[in-house]
């Protein structure tokens, strides 16, 4: 994929987040049916990063406060102020 190809849709899919930047969702970037691999490093190319993940909350009872929970994936992608325009602008 081109860089102007995967700027025009990471535009397309970023959406506002409460930070005041822009984020993606990881599964529109997989709806989308493009190429995630290359879609991910554009935009970590241009500044954008995964989204921490929020470690799951143990559960209560005998056996809640084991630590086997698998790791989650990365639910979002997130641009900060102003990171997104200066990316797609040059694009």
């Amino acid at each position: 994929m081109e860089d102007d190809t995967i700027g025009a849709l990471v535009s397309r899919l970023a959406r506002p987040h409460a930070a005041g930047g822009h984020s993606i969702e990881r599964a529109a970037i997989l709806a989308a049916g493009e190429d995630f691999d290359a879609v991910v490093a554009w935009i970590v190319a241009h500044d954008g990063a995964p989204e921490a993940a929020v470690a799951p909350r143990p559960k209560g009872g005998l056996h809640g406060t084991r630590g086997d929970a698998a790791p989650q994936p990365i639910r979002r992608f997130v641009f900060a102020p102003g990171a997104l325009a200066t990316a797609t602008a040059g694009d």
